[in-house]
């Protein structure tokens, strides 16, 4: 039985699972787990669930190639601040979104979770770029493959949170969010999954700021 934090069992698991029927890697056709790698086809904007070997053809992150593979990296920031009107010069309507670097576009972009699932917002680039001059330690990402998702609670209620995860992770968190959201902003279940989402990934990440 699927759970509401299917998202979490696979940060958290230990193990990968057994193949399931007709799960194939989408560049080889070799049977592949239900836990299983991604890279990222740059041009296309799309994952695509693959095997190991196909995988391990694409990790190197400096190569000029079509595929990247997706890292399993996780970082927490905890020194990571940002006002309220910093954060609504952004432009996002919500508080909550996720940052990465879009290479073919050559450019930052950001996509906030909804109803709809994830939704891109144009983000004013001199905004964003003095939140990076002022943490350095967040510009640290692998294009296209790593993300940066930032939590700003409502006003006075907590501090604000920023973690660095792999893009695939940041998809499958916006539409776990999709599948649960009531009403106008969400509803109880939504703000139960954030937090524990967010305690259960800075528990488990590394300490943004030093080495990688």
């Amino acid at each position: 039985m699927n759970t509401p934090f299917r998202v979490l069992q696979r940060i958290t698991a230990n193990g990968k699972s057994a193949p399931r029927a007709g799960e194939r890697c989408e560049m080889c056709a070799e049977q592949i787990a239900d836990e299983h790698q991604h890279v990222v086809n740059v041009e296309g904007r799309q994952l695509m669930c693959v095997c190991r070997s196909c995988y391990l053809l694409f990790v190197d992150q400096n190569a000029a190639l079509r595929y990247r593979a997706v890292p399993d990296r996780y970082l927490a920031f905890p020194g990571f601040t940002i006002s309220q009107g910093e954060w609504d010069a952004l432009e996002i309507p919500v508080g909550l979104a996720f940052f990465f670097r879009n290479s073919a576009l050559g450019r930052t972009v950001a996509f906030y979770p909804g109803p709809a699932g994830a939704t891109e917002s144009e983000l004013p680039l001199a905004q964003w770029n003095s939140i990076l001059e002022r943490h350095p330690e967040l510009d640290v990402l692998a294009p296209d493959v790593e993300a940066l998702l930032i939590r700003v609670p409502e006003r006075g209620t907590a501090a604000a949170s920023c973690l660095l995860l792999p893009i695939d992770a940041c998809y499958e968190f916006v539409g776990r969010i999709r599948l649960l959201w009531r009403g106008f902003d969400g509803g109880q279940d939504v703000r139960r999954y954030l937090d524990e989402f967010f305690a259960t990934v800075s528990a488990r990440a590394r300490r943004g700021g030093g080495a990688a």
